[in-house]
């Protein structure tokens, strides 16, 4: 027979000793405990494999008297465990009333249990994490409809198989271009030169389908021709960071991540990015540059889809660090492979065919939000 005690009250010390105390007093053995002080109050569950069950009442009882405290007991006969399908949760967003409920309604229509629920502020942003066996709903069509959910009340949502949530996470990758920095570099380029309606006709063709990203990018640049490198100088200068990068990547590298930048844009850029952040990887295309102008040429390896993905795994392999352990954020079709590959893939401000196939979705304002999601200490994410 097993034993449900709970507990709780104002707070004060001794109240953990006295109630376990009394459990072995009593010949009854903990076999699960959970205890947190919340806004002042003392809340603590316990099981208990059953000794002396007239002994624990009683002596529970005095206890309520001496500290001041509620405490309820129930018995329950042990039932056979079941295989359990356990997923992570985590829902981020600005605190209203409602969104516990408006989640969980969601999680009963599918019939699934809640677990474990926990939230966290950090500044304006809240998250709450809830551990769930989903038992035998589809788990493609449950993050379909949390994310439907999510955009519909403002939040953000990303779901993660449990042993896969549980790996610590080493490495992170993130996309340039409107992800860890507002601007898509390319665009920023193609005003200067002033070509930028041929350049996003040609974007909206690699978009499509209708050409490779590899040939859209060098008809792209081809229309950089002469363009002084002095002006990539001027384009740097006027970069603004998605809110909240600064600081999460200051979290990510006090909490002992490497930290790459793997993107589609380009060298000079990535490079600059890597310096002012101090991260530990950057990569990008690489624009030829003679006599101080472009030429209208990319050297070296283009970043396409595909390489993206293997500059991720060769900086693993060069790391020692599985693909499991790996976290990679993006915002574009460009992404969807290291995204899919990656142990936590989340699609940034990004479309639908890259939510489809992450494991959540993140907005542009939440970005530091990845931070609970990755379970970083607060002190971590002060605002600098």
């Amino acid at each position: 027979m097993l034993i449900a005690i709970s507990v709780h009250g104002e707070d004060r010390p001794g109240l953990v000793h006295a109630v376990s105390k009394v459990l072995a007093s009593c010949n009854a053995n903990i076999v699960d405990i959970e205890q947190t002080v919340l806004q002042g109050i003392f809340a603590m569950f316990i099981v208990a494999e059953a000794g002396d069950l007239d002994c624990v009442e009683k002596k529970m009882q005095k206890l309520m008297e001496e500290f001041g405290v509620k405490i309820a007991l129930s018995s329950f006969d042990r039932k056979k465990a079941k295989e359990k399908k356990l997923y992570v949760i985590n829902v981020l967003g600005k605190d209203r009333i409602g969104i516990v409920r408006d989640i969980t309604g969601v999680l009963l229509n599918f019939g699934i249990n809640i677990e474990r629920t926990s939230l966290t502020a950090r500044d304006k942003l809240i998250s709450i994490e809830f551990l769930v066996d989903i038992g035998n709903a589809d788990i493609t069509k449950l993050r379909r409809e949390l994310l439907k959910e999510g955009e519909k009340l403002g939040l953000d949502i990303v779901i993660q198989d449990y042993q896969i949530a549980s790996k610590e996470k080493r490495l992170i990758v993130f996309d340039l271009d409107s992800t860890l920095i507002e601007a898509e570099i390319i665009d920023e380029l193609a005003k200067e030169a002033g070509v930028e309606r041929e350049v996003k006709e040609l974007t909206r063709r690699a978009m499509n389908g209708e050409m490779s990203f590899k040939e859209a990018l060098q008809e792209r640049v081809k229309l950089l021709k002469g363009l002084p490198v002095e002006v990539l100088e001027r384009i740097y200068s006027r970069i603004e960071f998605t809110e909240g990068a600064k600081e999460l990547i200051s979290a990510l590298k006090r909490a002992g991540y490497k930290i790459a930048v793997v993107s589609g844009s380009f060298t000079y850029f990535t490079n600059k990015i890597k310096e002012e952040l101090g991260i530990d990887y950057a990569f990008g295309n690489e624009l030829e540059i003679v006599d101080g102008k472009l030429t209208g040429r990319v050297v070296g390896r283009i970043i396409d889809a595909e390489e993206k993905a293997r500059i991720v795994e060769e900086i693993a392999k060069k790391e020692e660090i599985k693909i499991e352990n790996v976290v990679a954020v993006g915002d574009g079709a460009n992404d969807r492979i290291m995204i899919e590959k990656a142990g936590l893939g989340i699609a940034f401000n990004a479309k639908e065919v890259l939510k489809e196939i992450a494991d959540g979705s993140i907005s542009k304002s939440n970005l530091i939000g990845l931070a609970s999601v990755l379970k970083l200490p607060s002190e971590f994410t002060k605002r600098l």
